[in-house]
């Protein structure tokens, strides 16, 4: 074969070939993509009719969950709505057989049997999480010992998840104490919480305080009175604060104060406790007020709720009549315009559990002496109120906070002289004088000439240190050497 036929030949096989390469080009063009290459993230687009409310809670994911538990026999239906709010709505239900409901073969629809089983009553609360009106729940979620893992600010269905779950466990410690009268927690499963309907056995909801008839002048004194026991018994037994108590979460059912709505209830050992229960003491007395009935100061409520020990009692602490009428006759009436005065003052006060939550100015007024706010405030001596506190031991197997032993006095304020100590340092108490100064010890409060002698003693120190050190360089080269070894 001449040179000139192997060249024509060549030149074929490279034009069929080409040929081949534009089709395949054609052909998957569309899919080749020749602009710069781009590393960040595609964003996926998401259907929003999977996320379309109903009433501004029930969207699909609700309905999934409601569905569970109608198949799962704890409700039987979900009928209309009682109440709207902020943070949920609460439903009507029967409770269900505890068994599948069975379908009728003709229309295919659920059916189930009535039965004893269905003349149980329950509340569904349903939480928002699409369409959210109360977003700031930082503050009551934060510092909480039992959901200090469990938080999600910047996920808000997770969020509500931890915030029905905090519900459910508050509910369920106040019921288990058996000394304030609450609502029965039946199940929780994400953002529905299933609990007690308090009915008036008419299919009408048992009224609010806000809404009760007073029937006469001392049933207004009675139940302030409880309200006010109801706060040092959520305090001491239950070991919460409800940090939204008002006439409009309270229910009167059977002639008896019921409390609802606790899933902002935070423990005493939270960061803000103390000014949550300031808050609730100041609405109470200010819905009562208007009812025209005279009030007691808010600061020796607040003495009241946060005491173990209560001076002249001799009954049962437990027991709400008895401390209903230790109140009525131990407690101060508001009358004069300086106690108003008072309570002006004492609701700017900036309360304190700990040493940390201490400012300089209040370490200058107690090494002046000047401490009679402080000392109001603290505990008492060691030993009553260690007796005191074993009567109110309760086991709670929700209780997720440090165990008794580690906590402070009733008050929840640490003593500022050592109170959290051993046993010996109580005894030792005995031996110093409140109204004698006390040295402060510590970098903070020590003498400017002994700082600056310490600071040049710290120095001269490391500098010493320097002139034995490997340099820098150095010590690369042997890491190196080493390595290679290897």
């Amino acid at each position: 074969m001449s040179f000139e036929d192997k060249f024509e030949k060549l030149t074929v096989s490279q034009r069929a070939s080409d040929h081949i390469n534009n089709q395949l080009l054609d052909k998957f063009s569309h899919k080749i993509k020749t602009d710069e290459l781009s590393f960040s993230k595609a964003k996926t687009s998401k259907d929003k009719s999977n996320r379309a409310t109903v009433e501004n809670v029930l969207d699909p994911r609700t309905m999934r969950f409601l569905k569970s538990m109608v198949n799962r026999g704890v409700i039987a239906d979900l009928n209309g709505c009682l109440s709207t709010g902020k943070e949920a709505n609460v439903y009507h239900a029967f409770a269900g057989t505890g068994k599948a409901p069975v379908v009728d073969e003709e229309t295919g629809k659920y059916e189930v049997l009535e039965t004893d089983g269905l003349r149980a009553e329950y509340a569904i609360k349903i939480y928002k999480t699409s369409i959210l009106v109360f977003k700031d729940r930082e503050k009551y979620v934060d510092g909480e010992f039992r959901f200090r893992n469990a938080r999600s600010q910047h996920n808000p269905r997770k969020m509500i998840k931890i915030w029905a779950e905090k519900e459910f466990r508050n509910l369920k410690r106040i019921h288990q104490s058996g000394v304030i009268p609450a609502p029965k927690p039946v199940e929780v499963k994400n953002n529905v919480l299933v609990m007690e309907f308090l009915s008036r056995g008419d299919g009408f909801a048992s009224p609010k305080l806000k809404d009760y008839p007073y029937k006469d002048r001392e049933e207004i004194f009675h139940y302030y009175y409880t309200m006010v026991a109801y706060m040092r018994l959520l305090y001491q037994v239950c070991r919460l604060v409800h940090a939204d108590l008002s006439e409009y979460n309270t229910i009167i059912h059977d002639d008896q104060l019921y409390m609802i709505d606790v899933s902002q209830s935070v423990e005493p050992e939270h960061p803000m406790s103390l000014d949550f229960l300031r808050m609730d003491i100041k609405n109470v007395n200010l819905y009562f007020e208007k009812m025209g009935i005279n009030i007691f100061p808010e600061r020796v409520i607040f003495q009241f709720v946060i005491s173990e020990v209560l001076e002249k009692f001799k009954g049962d602490y437990k027991n709400v009549p008895d401390l209903i009428g230790y109140i009525s006759k131990n407690l101060p009436i508001k009358s004069t315009e300086q106690d108003e005065a008072e309570d002006e003052i004492f609701r700017s006060l900036h309360l304190v559990r700990s040493l940390g939550g201490l400012e300089e100015r209040d370490f200058d007024r107690y090494t002046d002496g000047k401490f009679d706010l402080l000392k109001s405030l603290i505990a008492h001596d060691n030993e009553r109120n260690f007796a005191a506190s074993e009567q109110f031991e309760f086991n709670d197997n929700d209780h997720g906070s440090a165990p008794e032993s580690e906590e402070s006095s009733g008050s929840e304020y640490e003593d500022l002289s050592g109170s959290e100590e051993d046993e010996d340092d109580s005894d030792d108490s005995e031996y110093y004088d409140d109204d004698e100064p006390k040295i402060l010890k510590g970098k903070k409060y020590e003498d400017k000439d002994v700082k600056k002698l310490r600071k040049q003693e710290a120095k001269d120190t490391k500098r010493e240190k320097r002139k034995t050190k490997v340099k820098k360089h150095i010590k690369k080269k042997l890491v190196k050497k080493t390595k290679s070894k290897k």
